[in-house]
């Protein structure tokens, strides 16, 4: 499928009162809970959006090593800074602890038919694949132990690399219990997320079959201690510079992971596969910055040695060669290399103590490790509340959650819990990273956010037999930017645009990802509360079911807004009893696209197939369906005559409807010419004037005639006029 796409921004009026038609809705808006208010649901606890919601995770045992179910939030007592907080949610986990092996099936030969061959989506998702967020307080996977298998293939060699994928399937096999939930990601020279969260065996089993191995290699840790290989080059700059750069990379792939598992509420494991880490006092600070992020995000690292248990000759093994130095004989040069292996077992471990984990060293069952992740992980309670310091400052917030003093006689007091958690941060505090991950994770969201009303039309017309120009327009309230505006006196702003296309498998076919930059200063920045921001797109799609995400964030406030609907494209070669026609569109303005204030890109192929730009002017939908009565409606559409091979005369009108009552109705226009000899598309054009009509609501009927072929098509929808 051919992808063409093209983005133009552009301001004109909007009348406040609009009545829409069914093709372009508006964004819901459903009813929300109050902040900080909870909602019991079917199923656990709903809780309204709120970046001010903290939740902890507490393991509570007795003495015997069992879970202890059966408390309350009255049962608890959290402390924050030392003031005393009120807990809004107390939810009990029921984790299986019992491993459930994997059922052999007993293959019998057989003649089947191939499967059919899935064809990959053309067009790459504009998320990737990502973790799929929850709201803050909606527990997605209640009563699921959620674990990641990160494998690292910067810092393993091939032969590691193999031994972590074996161990990692005999996980998968034999040890995973009804409870777990995994997911996998990689690191070679950027984090991918290979699979989300599941419990497909099958799956997680194909996905670690298929990891590249080999991958991620080039980034091997040198040493110029007296450890070093003798390799008779000329002397040269060491590689101390390489070496920190490198373990850097390791950590911030660690950070980047752990804050995709922000959003998840849950207790999170996430076992990393590597090869030790070499760590050096240049690399303190990107180190503290990977766990302080693990500790906001609540997961746990449980590092595995995939070296396993190592055995090292004084002067190396065969993969180096020896230092060819005096160290080698007084001893040094084994002590440099002994001290470099434990300084990289060294940093594991530390990830794994900071952040409540545990590290697998010298071990050759690498299983294990995976293992002693999904025990940590027994049944737990998730506790919420609402701090009394709602300040968005970033600062870190001290924790401390205790039971009832009976109960805490009893049990003993807790300890397996988050000790603190930094707070969030205003919009305005943000980093480009911030930023692109607030965009990302909002359209993975399956709920929308409504702080930005956005109205969306989509049109087709008839490119071939099997393609289709499905232009694209979104509208959004100009009194968003008037708000950003007011919010700090800002003269311009940034809408950043990000969406997707989706065939009815659930494939990528078209994505989307933009930003416009706007000026909120001089005449028409006065007008910003009048007036609506139109963004449209263009794409060639074939015939079928689509659904479109979209989502659009102003960079000042930080308000955001998506839009999701489903869509079909028609196949009107295929249509023999009425006439085919394409979408119809109403308009009230034809834009001169030199004057647009902004165009994302001038594919002069692209608006040469779209059938809304005639002459250097855009036709531009109404999306909204509201008219001025001192204005002209544009009525524009094309009827379809697939066999013909010279234009069949075709008659058409325009008429308004108040009830059943006829209230107005154009001249009839026959078409006699102008047929396409590849779309076979006949334009139909017209410009209805509006001043004779009364304010107020009608239904506009759009009847196209075909005389000689006996055949009729019928459109309809409603409109509203106003003074």
């Amino acid at each position: 499928m051919k992808r063409s796409i093209t983005a133009t921004f552009l301001v004109w009026v909007l009348v406040a009162s609009a009545q829409q038609r069914p093709t372009p809705a508006r964004a819901q808006q459903p009813a929300q809970p109050q902040n900080g208010q909870v909602v019991n649901v079917k199923g656990g606890y709903s809780i309204s959006v709120s970046s001010n919601l903290v939740v902890e995770d507490v393991i509570l045992k007795d003495k015997q090593g069992n879970p202890i179910p059966g408390l309350t939030n009255k049962d608890f007592i959290i402390t924050e800074d030392g003031k005393p907080q009120t807990v809004s949610i107390c939810d009990y986990q029921s984790l299986e602890e019992t491993a459930v092996p994997a059922v052999e099936t007993a293959s019998t030969p057989s003649v089947t038919a191939p499967k059919p061959v899935e064809t990959k989506p053309l067009v790459k998702s504009v998320v990737a694949t990502e973790i799929a967020p929850e709201k803050p307080g909606d527990l997605k996977y209640k009563d699921r132990r959620l674990m990641v298998m990160f494998f690292d293939m910067t810092s393993m060699p091939i032969q590691d690399q193999f031994r972590a994928q074996t161990a990692a399937q005999k996980f998968l096999k034999t040890q995973m219990t009804k409870s777990d939930l995994m997911a996998i990601m990689t690191f070679s020279s950027d984090v991918k997320v290979v699979e989300d969260f599941t419990d497909d065996r099958d799956l997680l089993a194909k996905d670690i079959k298929n990891l590249t191995i080999g991958e991620g290699q080039g980034f091997d840790v040198s040493n110029a201690d007296d450890s070093a290989s003798d390799t008779g080059a000329a002397f040269q700059q060491d590689d101390t510079e390489f070496n920190i750069f490198n373990t850097d990379r390791q950590l911030s792939a660690l950070e980047t992971a752990v804050k995709m598992l922000g959003s998840l509420n849950e207790k999170k494991a996430l076992v990393y596969f590597a090869s030790g880490m070499q760590k050096q006092n240049d690399n303190q600070a990107q180190l503290q910055a990977t766990i302080n992020a693990a500790i906001r995000a609540n997961v746990s690292f449980y590092p595995i040695d995939a070296r396993g248990l190592v055995a090292s000759a004084p002067l190396g093994d065969a993969t180096k060669g020896s230092p060819g130095s005096t160290a080698m004989y007084t001893g040094s040069s084994a002590r440099s290399a002994t001290a470099n292996f434990q300084n990289q077992q060294e940093t594991l471990s530390t990830l794994a103590a900071d952040t409540g984990g545990k590290a697998l060293l010298d071990n050759n069952d690498l299983g294990m490790g995976i293992v002693q992740a999904q025990k940590d992980i027994a049944s737990y309670y998730i506790l919420g509340y609402y701090p009394t310091n709602d300040k968005l400052d970033g600062q870190f917030r001290r924790v401390k959650i205790a039971l009832r003093p009976e109960l805490a006689a009893k049990y003993g007091e807790p300890k397996n819990y988050r000790q603190g958690y930094f707070a969030g941060k205003d919009f305005s505090k943000f980093n480009a990273s911030d930023k692109e991950r607030q965009l990302t994770q909002a359209l993975l969201l399956g709920d929308p956010v409504t702080d930005i009303p956005i109205a969306l039309e989509v049109d087709y017309f008839r490119l071939a037999r099997d393609r289709y120009f499905v232009p694209i327009t979104i509208k959004i309230p100009g009194s968003t930017l008037e708000l950003a505006k007011a919010h700090n006196g800002a003269e311009s702003t940034k809408i950043d645009f990000i969406g997707e296309i989706k065939d009815a498998k659930g494939k990528v076919v078209e994505n989307v990802r933009d930003y416009i930059p706007v000026t909120l200063k001089g005449e028409n920045a006065g007008q910003l509360s009048k007036r609506p921001l139109a963004y449209d797109m263009g794409f060639t799609l074939a015939p079928g079911t689509y659904s479109i995400k979209f989502l659009a964030r102003e960079n000042e406030t930080g308000k955001m807004g998506t839009y999701g609907r489903t869509f079909v494209i028609p196949d009107l070669t295929s249509e023999t009893r009425t006439l085919p026609i394409s979408s119809v569109v109403l308009s009230s303005q034809r834009q001169d696209l030199s004057s647009a204030l902004f165009k994302a890109q001038n594919d002069k192929k692209l608006d040469a197939a779209n059938p809304l730009i005639d002459q250097g002017k855009k036709l531009i939908p109404s999306v909204t369906n509201t008219f001025n009565k001192a204005q002209d409606m544009y009525v524009y559409l094309q009827a379809y005559e697939p066999a013909a091979d010279s234009t069949q005369p075709l008659v058409a009108t325009v008429s308004f409807m108040r009830g059943k009552v006829k209230a107005f109705e154009t001249l009839p226009l026959q078409v006699t010419e102008g047929l396409d000899a590849k779309s076979k598309a006949l334009p139909l054009k017209f410009q209805v004037p509006l001043g004779k009509l009364a304010a107020g609501q009608y239904t506009c009927q759009v009847s196209v005639i075909d005389p000689n072929g006996h055949k009729f098509a019928f459109w309809r929808a409603p409109v509203m006029l106003v003074q």
